[in-house]
């Protein structure tokens, strides 16, 4: 089966249009990493080939990613209910172009490199299954309330929309490849209610499995 996929991806990199698809695990970097855990990401592409090396690259990718659950202090509590936990999420969305540059040859087995610019959509979700009242900072939430705020079944959503870059490589074996990549987003400042400033510019490091046809 292996064998008869191979022969069958040789040609398929000398189309003029190709489509990928794939999914895999997404690791929020650095500060990021704090806020967030290990996500997973899905990813659909097209792929139009100027030549067997070097093609340009549209392509669609859904990130989420779920946060650690934390406890705080309930500021005007009630009996029972001095403290409150917090789950989060986040989900990116992402538009991104690349310059794609592979290695050259007939071999089913090929590696390529590619990078580029890209649209990054984020929003989070804090929820919570206590009631009280809370305050709460931190940029990778988009939160910072000044002042104390009720709780609820949802406590809010924020989103934000960024410019951002992406590099990365794989390889293609037959018409599966595996693709790894680095993620940066330029963020807003967010000012704490003490006057310090904090940045949600965020890197994000996606491991991908697919199928390019």
């Amino acid at each position: 089966m292996i064998a008869l996929a191979i022969p069958f991806a040789a040609q398929a990199q000398d189309k003029p249009v190709q489509i990928n698809f794939g999914g895999g695990v997404s690791f929020p970097v650095g500060d990021v990493g704090n806020s967030f855990d290990t996500g997973w990401n899905f990813a659909a592409g097209l792929t139009f080939n100027t030549n067997e090396v070097v093609g340009l690259q549209a392509e669609y990718q859904f990130h989420r990613f779920n946060g650690p659950e934390r406890v705080f202090n309930n500021v005007a509590p009630s009996p029972g209910t001095d403290r409150i936990l917090i789950e989060s999420n986040q989900q990116m969305n992402v538009v991104d172009f690349n310059v794609v540059l592979r290695a050259g040859g007939t071999s089913g087995v090929r590696g390529y490199l590619l990078a580029g610019p890209g649209i990054y959509w984020r929003k989070v979700q804090l929820t919570t299954p206590s009631t009280g009242i809370i305050t709460v900072c931190d940029p990778y939430w988009y939160v910072c309330y000044p002042t104390p705020v009720a709780t609820d079944a949802i406590v809010g959503d924020r989103t934000a929309t960024d410019f951002g870059v992406n590099v990365g490589g794989g390889v293609n074996f037959g018409a599966f490849y595996v693709e790894a990549r680095y993620h940066y987003v330029f963020g807003e400042d967010i000012q704490a209610p003490g006057g310090q400033t904090y940045s949600t510019k965020a890197s994000y490091f996606p491991i991908t499995v697919g199928f390019r046809f």
